[in-house]
């Protein structure tokens, strides 16, 4: 593999995805309700997650995606026309580490769960995607520039540390671009943030975000993303967390257009567990495949180059496994709708600034079993 620590690729990001576990949910009635946000009125169920979380079952043809101009006449798609093939992908050591887990939201079939949030700071999503410039965005791991129509990783989860009294956000992500040049591109990622002014709180949760532009949209921010399933919530914690020389965990994600209807999918876990969609009619670039993507750590903020935020584990790639973060297992989908090992001609590892994060290649490096990257590091908690 060739690395290129020196490549930028001013691309904002955002992220996501989780496997359901078994956490504590019940559900509340108005008079219950605590939140500072009144309930809507088209709201059929609210579920209290783990005593913090609050989820509003909204019908499935009512949720923020068909109010976008270009959704109005959408049909919803509720099921994928087909999955991307495979030979196994399976390694003994990746395959014995265990799945980290949402909540299961039971919603009522033709609902799906919302997140309330009264605890964020109050900003327009505008804000969220403008911090573009060089010295306010970090990014390692392996970066990809060829044709591809998506993607399947194994991201391990960590909480990394994040200052409270920042916009700042650290991510261990995965993103697939249409890139036409430096700053104009489309753009969809999922994984794990921490991002304390959007969520409220240092936890690590799994999100999806669609990039327009020079605007990045977390989950149903903007109206872009079309959910179909009824149980898994975005914006919810994933727990547990990796341990630094201790119990690791990661979640499976998959990206990928469907051959047919040209909608972006977003997957979870070997059974291929669809969440929902960005539709093909919002995207500028992206109607049919990709030029670029990005498996491993992203930091942004007012204070991603100066007073930074930890990445993965907090810790340098070189410190191995347990210790630094991962991203492993990862293929593209190709225009056969196959998933392949990406061509090391097209892939090199990419970390932007070596005192505080860096990337190197692991284990089987390029392999059937896919690419293996470790990433992270302190940044300025030092």
């Amino acid at each position: 593999m060739k690395e290129n620590p020196s490549i930028r690729v001013t691309i904002l990001l955002a992220y996501f995805i989780l496997t359901i576990g078994g956490k504590e949910v019940k559900c509340i009635t108005q008079e219950e309700n605590t939140s500072a946000i009144p309930l809507n009125k088209k709201v059929n169920k609210t579920i209290l997650v783990d005593e913090s979380d609050v989820y509003d079952c909204i019908d499935v043809n009512l949720q923020p995606a068909f109010s976008h101009p270009l959704l109005k006449d959408h049909k919803i798609q509720m099921e994928p026309s087909s999955f991307p093939l495979s030979t196994s992908t399976k390694s003994p050591l990746m395959d014995a580490i265990p799945q980290a887990h949402l909540a299961r939201i039971e919603c009522p079939i033709g609902t799906i769960p919302i997140l309330r949030n009264n605890r964020r700071v109050q900003m327009p999503v505008e804000t969220i995607g403008k911090v573009i410039s060089q010295d306010e965005h970090e990014v390692a791991g392996i970066e990809y520039f060829d044709v591809l129509y998506g993607t399947r990783a194994k991201i391990n989860v960590y909480n990394p540390m994040v200052k409270n009294n920042s916009k700042d956000l650290s991510a261990s992500w995965v993103q697939i671009s249409k890139v036409q040049k430096v700053g104009v591109a489309d753009g969809i990622g999922a994984g794990s943030w921490v991002y304390p002014s959007y969520s409220g709180d240092n936890f690590a949760r799994f999100h999806v975000a669609w990039l327009d532009g020079l605007k990045t949209c977390p989950d149903h921010d903007c109206g872009a993303f079309v959910q179909v399933s009824s149980s898994i919530g975005l914006g919810g914690r994933l727990t547990p967390v990796s341990i630094y020389n201790g119990p690791q965990y990661l979640i499976d994600v998959i990206i990928f257009k469907d051959p047919k209807t040209k909608n972006w999918w977003v997957a979870y876990g070997p059974q291929n567990i669809h969440i929902g969609y960005w539709p093909r009619e919002i995207f500028h670039f992206m109607k049919d495949q990709c030029n670029y993507a990005l498996w491993g750590g992203y930091v942004q903020g007012p204070t991603a180059s100066s007073n930074s935020p930890q990445m993965g584990s907090g810790h340098f790639a070189s410190e191995g496994f347990g210790k630094a973060a991962f991203v492993s297992n990862i293929q593209i989908v190709d225009n056969e709708g196959m998933y392949v090992t990406p061509n090391d001609k097209q892939t090199g590892l990419v970390a932007t600034n070596l005192s505080k994060y860096t990337a190197k290649a692991h284990g089987y490096g390029y392999s059937h079993y896919g690419v293996h990257t470790y990433y992270g590091g302190p940044g300025g908690f030092v």
